[in-house]
């Protein structure tokens, strides 16, 4: 049957007990229900002064080198038996006034068996330390099950039946070192030498853990030494702490709860103080890491981290709470709430700066062309990466409704904070966020001589917010009905732009294209145009829309507008005016100059940024229309 230790961290530990199976010294260990006779007890403590002094150190040199349970299982239990006999020998003797020499004598050989067990115990501890180990038996099976036999020729299913009995022959030596350290415990708590038997256990088994503790990487280090520390390396130290809980509760914690509950079944007391001497002290270290780092400085840059550790802690917490139930251990639990509550005050904190920061930003100078602001950038990163922490940052929100000192929120925002509803909530501070970003944008589109521009500053910026929320978790907070909202306001946004760029040169045309006018006045409307179309594009030739679909979009609804009627006029007047001495002077531009000119427009370069694919694209989707 598989060691008991190795099971999963996550089965409870009364019914992992409840599946192990008794050792064999228990039921030798009953007091018989009938006293023995006189014969029968000589006869008993004969066998007994013959097996425990072969096992003497002192007086075998035999008994030095050799392990009693390792050379001889039988004799083993034998010897526990004996040790059985001697104590119910020496009760009977302590009641008879005449064997006060065979009691001295009981003692002596106590003693002795004692001594003998304290070395086995040892032994067992010090040799099996691997197979109690159950990160190394983890590591063998992994390792095992994907050999191959590239090298000589032996089928794969072979080698994996080779790994299996290799698996199940660490598991029966750590099943029978579990066995016999129970069997061993047990005898010597019995006989009044509990002590001796938990001061050895707790020094290899502590050593143990603190070993474990220590290969995963972790260093001890007070808030005043991590302050001292550059972001990166602190960094570089939570990645590796967040490793290190992981497989320390759930192997290394695990595995010595498991463990003391099976040597010591027989009592509670015991077994509680034996996990607590040799998990309490590393436990709590571990544990109070993440709150000496909460108590740094606080910067945007170290939220998701603060997060991290909240989220790790959280997922533990019910294999925490379970591991480290003992009275004794309570420590630990408190640490690792104290932990939680401090990293959510700290992400709090930074939220909150995170906001004021936006707020105070008072940067002046504009964005050439119109294009994405580097604060539309980062908060627009920033929020993204937040929502991927959603649920952490419901819980840590949870008690703390949103509350601003502008106008009451529920009357801007198109979710309602609620407390029935953390979710809800959530969202809220997340749509707030970006409220808060978008009325500083519409600040800084002031900074705009021209108006034009500001709009087309508006859309670009609100396009980088509407397409960075659809495609982080984000999207799931805000919901359809906000990206709909605001992909509308993109478009009036650029209407608005169109309106303003544009009016001049459409009004440079006359109402009805296609109407006959004299052709001096038609002539006129051709230089308007020209002028108009000239003035515009010169203008808006550094102007920029870094969104291809967005700037295509604009091309396409600009050349819808202008194309069709200067194609009818310019198709009207082109006979007319053929025969003109100077046709270049009266007429710049045929219909598909306008489309070409058009389609170099909005990549921020003053220099055509189209592609033949792009031009033909808009003159194909304007001639569709």
């Amino acid at each position: 049957m598989k060691s008991l230790f190795f099971h999963s961290s996550k089965s409870s530990p009364s019914r992992t007990l409840s599946s192990t199976p008794s050792s064999p010294s228990h039921s030798s260990h009953a007091r018989p229900s009938t006293p023995l006779s006189e014969s029968m007890l000589e006869s008993k403590m004969s066998h007994a002064d013959s097996l425990i002094t072969k096992w003497d150190p002192e007086s075998s040199s035999y008994a030095k080198i050799t392990s009693l349970f390792f050379e001889n299982r039988r004799e083993a239990r034998d010897f526990l038996k004996s040790v059985s006999d001697l104590q119910r020998a020496m009760h009977f003797y302590v009641s008879d006034s005449s064997s006060h020499h065979r009691l001295v004598h009981a003692q002596r050989l106590m003693q002795i068996a004692m001594k003998r067990l304290q070395k086995e115990f040892y032994q067992i501890l010090a040799t099996n330390r691997d197979h109690l180990d159950p990160d190394s038996i983890s590591a063998r099976s992994s390792t095992t099950t994907t050999t191959t036999s590239d090298d000589d020729g032996e089928d794969a299913d072979t080698v994996d039946g080779d790994a299996g009995e290799a698996i199940k022959e660490v598991e029966r030596e750590a099943s029978l070192a579990n066995s016999d350290l129970r069997s061993i415990a047990d005898c010597m708590i019995s006989s009044g030498y509990g002590k001796e038997c938990v001061k050895i256990y707790t020094i290899i088994r502590r050593s143990v853990v603190d070993e474990g503790v220590y290969r995963l990487g972790v260093e001890k280090l007070s808030p005043n030494g991590l302050n001292k520390l550059d972001w990166e390396t602190v960094e570089d130290k939570i990645k590796i702490w967040i490793n290190a809980i992981k497989v320390s509760v759930k192997t290394l914690f695990s595995g010595e709860r498991i463990l003391c509950d099976q040597v010591f079944s027989a009592s509670d007391a015991i077994k509680e103080s034996c996990f607590s001497e040799i998990c309490k002290d590393a436990a709590f270290g571990l544990l109070g890491f993440p709150e000496s780092v909460s108590k740094s400085k606080k910067s945007p840059e170290k939220m998701f981290r603060f997060l991290d550790m909240y989220d790790v802690i959280s997922e533990l917490w019910p294999e925490i709470e379970s591991i480290f139930s003992f009275e004794s251990t309570s420590v630990v639990r408190s640490q690792a709430v104290t932990s939680l509550v401090k990293l959510g005050d700290a992400i709090r904190t930074t939220v909150a700066d995170f906001e004021s920061a936006m707020q105070k930003d008072s940067s002046r100078m504009p964005v050439p062309g119109g294009g994405v602001h580097p604060l539309t950038r980062y908060v627009m990163n920033y929020v993204c990466f937040l929502g991927d922490y959603s649920g952490i940052l419901a819980d840590i929100f949870a008690d703390y409704p949103l509350q601003t000192q502008t106008q009451p929120p529920a009357a801007m925002l198109e979710h309602s904070p609620s407390a029935e509803d953390p979710i809800s909530s959530i969202a809220a501070r997340f749509e707030w966020l970006i409220l808060v970003l978008l009325c500083k944008l519409d600040g800084k589109a002031e900074l705009y001589k021209d108006v034009a521009l500001s709009y087309l500053f508006l859309a670009n910026n609100l396009q980088y917010v509407v397409s960075k929320a659809r495609g982080c978790d984000v999207r799931f907070l805000l919901g359809e009905e906000w990206l709909s909202k605001n992909e509308s306001k993109i478009r009036q946004y650029t209407a608005n732009y169109e309106r303003m760029a544009w009016a001049k040169v459409l009004l440079s045309l006359p109402p009805n294209p296609t109407a006959k006018l004299p052709l001096e006045e038609a002539k006129a409307a051709f230089r308007s145009f020209d002028s108009a179309f000239d003035t515009a594009y010169r203008t808006q030739k550094t102007w920029i829309v870094p969104e291809g679909n967005l700037r295509d979009e604009i091309k396409v609804s600009i050349a819808r507008k202008i194309v069709p009627p200067y194609r009818a006029f310019y198709e009207k007047y082109r006979v007319l005016l053929r025969n003109e001495p100077h046709l270049q002077v009266v007429v710049r531009f045929a219909p598909e100059d306008l489309e070409n000119y058009l389609s170099d427009l909005f990549y921020g370069t003053g220099v055509s940024g189209s592609t033949a694919g792009t031009k033909s694209s808009v003159h194909s989707r304007v001639s569709a229309r």
